[in-house]
């Protein structure tokens, strides 16, 4: 078993996992604006990337320009991975590979802890990948953990490019956000991305 056979139903019976889909997770977060690099390549990939409509090219030409800029946004001082092994507990199924990781850490070439954002890429099927990123958000739990970072939140995303999706983790508690936000919304997404690194934001970029 790896996270990609996961469904929503089976992450909440095998990891013992408690949802919550009801609350409206980020509705008193502020907006960022976003760089004007991160406009133009959004203006001019947004009709490319749908005109493929692959999950591939929507996560090179939209995914991973959005990922970037929370990167830009934070100086460099975290790091970002795409496609990367992430194997926390194969017996647990918590193994594979993982489509975007956001840690808290500017090591780029392996990935350290903490990390604290997850973000699964999906054709158009956001609901179908809500599984799969549970299950790696628990991996990221027990990884941050083993490391002896006691992250409270570990968030997650699940994306079209297009529609964003986002879920939190605290303790067995996976919330799914009521909202779904699309690419219009830049600012609020950009906003949401970021949210996670404001608790140690001074500490990243001092």
């Amino acid at each position: 078993m790896a996270y990609s056979e996961f469904t929503l139903a089976k992450a909440q019976d095998a990891l013992g996992l408690n949802l919550e889909e009801t609350r409206n997770l980020f509705q008193s977060t502020e907006e960022v604006q976003p760089s004007d690099l991160l406009k133009r390549l959004l203006d001019e990939n947004l009709s490319l990337a749908t005109a493929i409509n692959s999950e591939k090219a929507r996560s090179e030409f939209l995914i991973a320009p959005m990922l970037s800029e929370v990167r830009r946004q934070l100086n460099y001082h975290i790091s970002l991975f795409s496609g990367t092994e992430f194997n926390v507990n194969p017996a647990q199924g918590l193994s594979g590979f993982c489509d975007f990781i956001l840690s808290a850490s500017s090591e780029q070439y392996f990935i350290s802890a903490p990390v604290v954002t997850i973000i699964e890429a999906k054709n158009e099927n956001i609901i179908a990948g809500l599984g799969q990123c549970a299950a790696t958000m628990v991996a990221a739990q027990i990884f941050n953990q083993r490391a002896g970072n006691e992250i409270p939140v570990i968030y997650g995303a699940v994306t079209s490019g297009t529609a964003w999706r986002f879920l939190t983790l605290e303790q067995s508690t996976l919330c799914i956000d009521s909202v779904e936000y699309y690419i219009k919304e830049v600012k609020k997404v950009l906003a949401i991305l970021l949210q996670p690194f404001q608790g140690s934001l001074s500490k990243i970029l001092a």
